[in-house]
């Protein structure tokens, strides 16, 4: 209070050097002949705006390399721009973009992945945190959007480049369409679809089991000023892996579900529910639009001691769990029998999702100014309930 008073004080006060990014955080410290490069260029390289835990929330255009770089064009680019032609080629410029596709990992860093799997699983979470982590997981999520509010998710601007569909079903002479987004959070792809929407048939559920999220979404103006009848977003607290179905929809009502990064935040032993659910959710044909974690990603090697809570599922420093997946892996989930109980009472299984697409996006992040390069890999799939299913009950 005195120093307001008095602004002659202010003078005295030791003025703090602004002091440089660190180049790696102390959770990072433990890879860094791993993920940092000797600069090769004068090129800068732009940063890499980052969504949460790491996922990008922009992807710079990526174009089909049809010509070698030159004075004029270092970039290599033609048009049309299309994903996933990015390649690292010999004598390219690794600080020419922030982004780099379908990059394997060089074999120190294989070797790396190897030898950190085995020290975090000698050094795993104990018994009892494994109970407190698992045990009512939507607490945790509570506790990190009360913590974060709206403000530490970015909006996915990659949506409609990952998932075309989403583009076409906005569009205002499609007709009547609902999407459910399970695993919604702040509504940071919500509210992108919302945004974009010109279709009045558009009806889109918005659902996530921490109850402090779906308060989030609630809060927002884009939320708040839709008009009664007309509303497009619902937003509802659901457990995508509970018992009961979202509030609004029955079954066989939804033509699409989106779950970006939602699946590896359940438990295995929650996963053949949740696709239970989904499946009695969508309509004959209806799909399924999936992203999450791959097996080997920068979010993955970089834990330490006491995260591993089970074979490539781990525990973050916020108390949020997170799996990571390999391909084959997923195929045999997503297109595995579901549980079901017959018209007699009897259970059975049923035949599960068609796998329509599932790949393996491997990238590699670069930072020019930290000299730093991150291996990211994420799973993306496309799941369709057949058309002629079994209801699942």
């Amino acid at each position: 209070m005195a120093a307001e008073e008095d602004g002659s004080r202010d003078a005295s006060l030791p003025v703090r050097k602004k002091q440089p990014r660190q180049q790696l955080t102390k959770g990072m410290e433990h890879m860094r002949s791993y993920v940092t490069v000797d600069p090769t260029s004068s090129a800068t390289s732009p940063p890499v705006e980052e969504d949460a835990y790491g996922v990008p929330a922009t992807y710079q255009p990526v174009r089909n390399v049809t010509q070698k770089p030159t004075e004029n064009n270092p970039e290599k680019r033609t048009d049309p721009f299309q994903f996933g032609t990015r390649y690292l080629e010999q004598g390219d410029d690794i600080f020419a973009h922030n982004a780099w596709d379908h990059v394997e990992v060089d074999p120190q860093y294989s070797e790396f992945i190897e030898s950190q799997t085995i020290f975090q699983r000698e050094n795993q979470v104990s018994d009892f945190d494994k109970q407190r982590f698992n045990t009512s997981p939507e607490k945790w999520w509570d506790k990190f959007y009360s913590n974060n509010a709206a403000n530490f998710f970015k909006d996915r601007k990659w949506l409609v480049q990952e998932f075309p569909v989403l583009g076409e079903v906005t569009k205002e002479d499609y007709g009547g369409v609902t999407v459910l987004e399970a695993g919604a959070g702040a509504g940071n792809t919500a509210f992108p679809v919302l945004h974009m929407n010109k279709n009045p048939g558009l009806r889109l559920h918005a659902c996530d089991y921490s109850k402090k999220a779906i308060d989030v979404i609630r809060a927002q103006e884009a939320y708040k000023s839709q008009e009664g009848a007309d509303q497009v977003l619902k937003a509802d607290v659901w457990d995508v892996a509970g018992e009961e179905l979202p509030p609004g929809l029955t079954p066989g009502s939804v033509d699409i579900v989106l779950m970006i990064f939602i699946f590896s935040a359940l438990s295995p032993d929650q996963w053949s529910q949740a696709m239970r659910n989904i499946f009695a959710l969508l309509k004959p044909g209806g799909a399924v639009l999936f992203r999450d974690y791959g097996r080997g990603d920068l979010a993955q090697v970089r834990f330490k001691k006491g995260r591993y809570l089970d074979e490539n599922f781990y525990v973050r420093g916020d108390g949020t769990r997170v799996y990571f997946f390999e391909e084959q892996e997923l195929k045999d989930i997503w297109s595995g029998k579901l549980p079901a109980t017959s018209g007699d009472g009897e259970q059975e299984e049923v035949p599960g999702f068609e796998v329509v697409n599932l790949a393996v996006d491997r990238r590699m992040l670069v930072n020019r100014q930290r000299k730093l390069k991150m291996y990211r890999c994420w799973m993306q799939g496309r799941f369709r309930k057949p058309a002629e299913a079994d209801a699942v009950e």
